[in-house]
């Protein structure tokens, strides 16, 4: 196998555990229906989302390294707008989902009773949102990626 070859392979394990993360936490947050649930979903969140980082500076890492070993790679409108949309898509899932989240958490140890406090909804559906959000960009990189369209 070539390093050109190699890095693929790396760069392609670290998209699965990177996008694992963005694939998951919306179902393990959604286990969420009581305090205690909510907190323990929120770690579980959390814990998974440190896999995610690994994977995603991996991900940049090696698809920049593929661009320099292979330079054509930075006249092709897919790898140009794949790393846009990766580097766009950063801060949504990087900064601004584990604020929410740990506002969540925050919240969560601060309340007493067992059923959700009324501002944990609102919090958690604008996580719901990012989200979304992540998971599209998400699979339009795998399309840009798998299909190389222009």
């Amino acid at each position: 196998m070539t390093l050109y070859g190699i890095i693929i392979v790396i760069h392609l394990i670290a998209a699965v555990c990177s996008l694992g993360a963005v694939f998951a936490n919306p179902s393990i947050m959604k286990k969420g229906t009581t305090v205690v649930k909510a907190k323990q979903a929120l770690e579980t969140a959390k814990e998974v989302e440190k896999h995610a980082k690994i994977g995603s500076i991996t991900l940049l890492l090696t698809g920049l390294l593929l661009g320099m070993l292979n330079p054509s790679l930075f006249t092709q409108g897919w790898y140009i707008v794949a790393l846009a949309l990766y580097l766009a898509v950063q801060p949504v899932v990087a900064y601004m989902i584990p604020k929410r989240a740990e506002k969540l958490h925050f919240m969560l140890e601060k309340h007493d009773s067992d059923d959700l406090p009324d501002e944990y909804l609102p919090i958690a559906m604008e996580i719901g949102k990012l989200d979304n959000i992540a998971r599209v960009t998400i699979f339009i990189l795998i399309i840009l990626m798998s299909l190389k369209p222009f």
